[in-house]
């Protein structure tokens, strides 16, 4: 190729300026390196839901990614937040304070999470709740420094009961904790069953927690209903489903819907107790190849196949290092800006897209556990019925009390 001066000129200046571009894009990534803390329950009640292997599932992505962003370096940093509110923050604090930490990831106990997006949003940081199920965190308490990933309540709650009542599920008896957590679980159920034409015949609230669950289980039995609804979660609804199993409860022709179980729930009670069981969820391992081949890769590292959760904290870290690679900025309301304006659509989400409120709408499914026969090995635990497209799954913008949205 011949060069005249003009066109050298030409090509020096081109080269000058992406120079300078790069130059800009490198100092707008503060202190030179993408820093990412990851906080979770890593002892506790939720260990197996997020915990250890969640951050095997952030450090995942990293690889993929390519270990760097832009040439800068990505560190991780990692805590305990031991299910307490104010460990979570403080540790949150120190991390925004003293390790320049751009981005909080993980997050499931809705407590911490509620105090540490007050944290974050006093000190402009930036976080992606993966792990919590209050589907307040992008309503009354959204703020414009976090983005809520995998599921909440409202798809949980409404999500189920709507799907149920349309395949035949038309009469409900509520076993409901009795705490705020199971009445707000109730009346989602309670009302959006009677707006699909279906009935609450009956319900009962039990103490938080309860170890027998015998009473509760022969009045759902005796109330004739086709569905029992499962407004409880953890130890209770675990206890609930073995209980209803030692009932017979699924072959006498009735069918459990629970109202907030993962994986490794279903996976620790084995399926003689939970066949039948009714759920919603955000993702599945086995649902498709590209869930699978992803599922295989992360089974390999932990041993396990990943839940929602974890697989949900390596797809919001990856759209995350893309948006801090586009912008060439880890400053939060560019990257929560440039996150917003790009769909999402990996092995993860289908039809998913990240909404003013910070609430990431996607397909949710109706999925039911499988007998001991159906099952052909120890992972291979749902069956998906339907899927739940995402306008219809989560909560309408013109409900919300976000005041981050224009009603």
């Amino acid at each position: 190729m011949t060069f005249t001066k003009k066109t050298l000129a030409s090509h020096i200046a081109i080269a000058a300026t992406a120079s300078m571009t790069a130059m800009t894009a490198q100092a707008e990534i503060s202190d030179g390196e993408v820093r990412i803390g990851y906080l979770a329950d890593m002892s506790g009640t939720y260990r197996d839901l997020a915990g250890p292997g969640g951050l095997e599932a952030l450090q995942m992505a990293i690889e993929d990614f390519g270990g760097s962003v832009g040439g800068m370096p990505i560190e991780v940093f990692s805590a305990d937040d031991r299910n307490s509110a104010d460990v979570g923050a403080n540790t949150v604090r120190e991390w925004v304070d003293q390790r320049n930490v751009d981005l909080v990831a993980g997050m499931v106990a809705s407590s911490v999470v509620i105090a540490v997006t007050k944290v974050l949003e006093e000190n402009d940081g930036f976080g992606i709740v993966s792990g919590s199920a209050a589907s307040s965190i992008t309503n009354e308490h959204c703020t414009p420094n976090h983005i809520h990933w995998v599921y909440d309540t409202y798809p949980l709650a409404n999500g189920t009961a709507r799907a149920i009542v349309e395949h035949g599920g038309d009469t409900w008896f509520m076993l409901t904790a009795d705490y705020a957590f199971g009445h707000a679980l109730e009346a989602d159920v309670t009302k959006v069953v009677e707006e699909n034409g279906g009935e609450i015949v009956g319900g009962v609230r039990h103490p938080f927690p309860t170890d027998d669950f015998s009473s509760y289980i022969l009045q759902a039995q005796g109330s004739g209903a086709k569905i029992i609804g499962l407004a409880n979660a953890g130890a209770d609804t675990v206890n609930a489903i073995n209980t209803a199993s030692q009932f017979g409860v699924v072959e006498a022709g009735q069918q459990l819907a629970g109202l907030l179980v993962f994986l490794n729930d279903v996976y620790a009670m084995g399926l003689d107790a939970t066949q039948g069981l009714l759920l919603t969820t955000g993702w599945y391992w086995n649902m498709d190849e590209q869930s699978r081949e992803w599922a295989e890769r992360y089974y390999e590292r932990v041993g396990s196949m990943p839940t929602m959760v974890q697989a949900g904290i390596y797809s919001s870290t990856m759209h995350y290092l893309q948006a801090v690679e586009a912008t060439g900025s880890d400053d939060t309301q560019t990257v929560r800006d440039y996150m917003m304006k790009q769909p999402v659509h990996d092995f993860f989400a289908r039809n998913g897209r990240i909404r003013e409120d910070g609430r990431m709408v996607h397909d949710m499914y109706l999925a039911r556990v499988k007998s001991p026969e159906a099952s052909t090995h120890e992972w291979d635990l749902y069956e998906i019925l339907t899927s739940i497209p995402a306008e219809e799954a989560y909560r309408p913008l013109s409900e919300s009390q976000c005041k981050l949205v224009q009603n």
